[in-house]
């Protein structure tokens, strides 16, 4: 009966060892042999496939952690993940080539401020009629704008009569009163007028020199030349506001009355960034696209680069004149364009490859089994390419799509 008994106790030991075993899996990984486990649960461990009895999956073949290569290190996953980046995708290096050079800028189609025409009065006196009524109205060459009363008129007419009447012989007394009313401002035909009704005019029509739209001078009117230069579209939103300027207002001799504006000679100012700014000269030939109307695209130089800084945009402004009577783009219109430069021999990299944080820009450096944030100086953009002022040498390879590995680029911290 006890050694019954004995034989009982080692057969339960055994099978208790059998278990043991089973639930732990690195003791069934001999050298070669295929073991099976359950994903769910690991502890069930099989030489032959089946399911598990537990959750009914099939077995799945397992590996021998001694065979897998230990390509990431302990200390790598330990990074921070704002120093370090473990990723494996395409890698570019810098190539040095020769690639024209092409400035994109943008900007806006004003008035060119050398074609804009002033009405002055030439006599000092009271506006008695108006023939226009509000702000950029169309005029042409040769329209009456206002007739206007003027004692000094007046007077120079009645000497003309006077003289004609009393002394018609004295031919250098009249040519010279005759004169002075033309230097007033009276037209030769009413002049003619006057001599055949021998009687004066109250009043004398003033004529436009000039084509255009028509505005009001001075600060009065809202908008003069140095204003339009500075925000040219500054009041042109109430294009059918009335002029300030009305009927049985006086006005001083030589005062600038109306200012009349060429819709048909314009210029686009672009703006120009200061990286830019030796890229672009006068001459340099213009692709300006306007942004309202596509189709009227239409290419032209650099006329003029303004000397100085805008305080309002930190850009520097390029002008290309255009006719624009035939295109009629509205003035005020945003545009787009592209300066063509000449080739230029440096370093770049895909532009995908660099990430601007502001200030700064940084591409993602390849280092042993991920990449770090690198700080680099950029130039230049031409057709998908950004130039490599400084930062990186030829053996370097950087992540193709740098883009692509930013989580938030409030987290990088770059490293010089």
């Amino acid at each position: 009966m006890r050694n019954l008994f004995l034989v009982l106790m080692l057969a339960v030991a055994s099978v208790s060892c059998k278990n043991e075993t089973s639930k732990h899996p690195d003791h069934q990984l001999e050298n070669g042999k295929t073991v099976y486990t359950c994903p769910m649960h690991p502890e069930i461990i099989s030489d032959q496939p089946g399911t598990c009895p537990i959750c009914k999956m099939d077995l799945v073949k397992k590996e021998d952690p001694a065979t897998k290569k230990a390509e990431i290190k302990l200390e790598t996953l330990l990074q921070p993940t704002d120093q370090f980046v473990v990723s494996s995708i395409p890698l570019v290096k810098i190539a040095r080539e020769s690639r024209p050079t092409e400035v994109e800028a943008v900007g806006v189609i004003e008035y060119d401020m050398r074609n804009v025409g002033s009405i002055s009065s030439r006599v000092e006196g009271r506006i008695e009629k108006l023939y226009v009524r509000y702000k950029y109205q169309k005029v042409s060459k040769g329209e009456r704008i206002l007739d206007i009363y003027s004692p000094e008129l007046l007077t120079a007419q009645e000497n003309l009569l006077f003289v004609l009447k009393n002394d018609p012989s004295n031919k250098m007394m009249i040519d010279a009163s005759r004169q002075k009313l033309l230097l007033l401002g009276m037209p030769a035909q009413q002049i003619q007028n006057v001599i055949r009704r021998g009687k004066p005019d109250l009043t004398v029509p003033v004529f436009s020199n000039y084509s255009g739209h028509i505005q009001q001078s001075g600060a009065g009117g809202g908008m003069n030349p140095g204003s339009v230069q500075n925000q040219p579209m500054q009041t042109i939103s109430a294009t059918t506001a009335e002029l300030p300027i009305k009927e049985g207002m006086y006005v001083k001799k030589g005062e600038n009355i109306f200012s009349v504006y060429n819709a048909g000679k314009v210029w686009a100012r672009l703006n120009i960034f200061a990286e830019d700014v030796s890229l672009v000269s006068k001459g340099k030939p213009v692709h300006v696209i306007p942004e309202a109307a596509p189709d009227k695209s239409f290419r032209g130089t650099i006329g003029f680069i303004e000397p100085f800084f805008r305080p309002d945009s930190k850009t520097l402004s390029a002008r290309v004149y255009f006719d624009n009577s035939g295109a009629q783009i509205p003035i005020g219109s945003q545009v787009k364009a592209v300066i063509s430069g000449d080739t230029k021999l440096s370093d770049w990299l895909p532009r995908s490859s660099v990430v601007s944080l502001g200030k700064e820009k940084v591409v993602f450096l390849r280092k042993e089994s991920g990449f770090v944030a690198h700080k680099v100086i950029t130039g230049i953009e031409s057709n998908g390419k950004i130039e490599i002022s400084e930062g990186l040498s030829a053996d370097d390879e950087v992540a193709e799509n740098g883009q692509f590995l930013v989580d938030s680029e409030s987290f990088i911290k770059t490293n010089n």
